[in-house]
């Protein structure tokens, strides 16, 4: 799968992308509360996440990269910059949730506003619509109103919220849980 908009290019991410995901990724253990991880990954450490996400099925991973950056960066992709990423991942590990998933998406802080976390979920929903998934759900870390204002747009709607849930950063964080249906049965 390949989606391009402008400079943007939208694919299944691959083991090529695996160093550029893992330091995105990082960079939100490091430097937010957005991720309730708190040590930083290898990409060896990565690896597992990665391959639980194969490119068909309802657990997918997406990346967006800059289509016209082909620096030969180690931090970068095979096509450019790593600008974001979606997923969707099982629920949980039991087997009745299985057609309910978990999405999220990570934008590099250069790719903040641009609309690279539209064009993620856009694909990945697109990509979920021929799968066997009833439901989609994602927790934000609170506050979060861009993420919000992006999930509200893609249909998701409020439908809770755990507080003082986790603790990073020396203090407690509230993570509101969202829900789609992606499906009429």
């Amino acid at each position: 799968m390949l989606r391009g908009h402008g400079e943007v290019q939208v694919r299944a991410g691959t083991e090529a992308d695996l160093t550029a995901l893992t330091d995105l990724y990082n960079h939100y253990i490091r430097e937010t509360c957005i991720t309730f991880d708190t040590e930083p990954f290898t990409p060896e450490q990565r690896r597992p996440w990665l391959l639980s996400h194969p490119q068909d099925g309802p657990h997918r991973l997406l990346v967006a990269q800059g289509a016209t950056d082909r620096t030969k960066d180690p931090h970068n992709g095979p096509e450019g910059t790593l600008l974001g990423y979606a997923t969707s991942s099982a629920f949980r590990p039991k087997a009745a949730y299985a057609p309910s998933v978990e999405v999220t998406v990570y934008c590099a802080p250069q790719a903040a506003g641009r609309g690279v976390g539209t064009l993620l979920y856009q694909a990945l929903f697109e990509a979920l619509a021929g799968e066997d998934v009833h439901r989609a759900y994602a927790g934000i870390t609170q506050p979060n109103e861009a993420s919000a204002r992006l999930h509200t747009r893609f249909g998701f709607r409020h439908i809770g919220t755990y507080t003082e849930v986790g603790r990073k950063f020396g203090r407690y964080w509230d993570v509101a849980w969202y829900q789609k249906d992606l499906d009429s049965s």
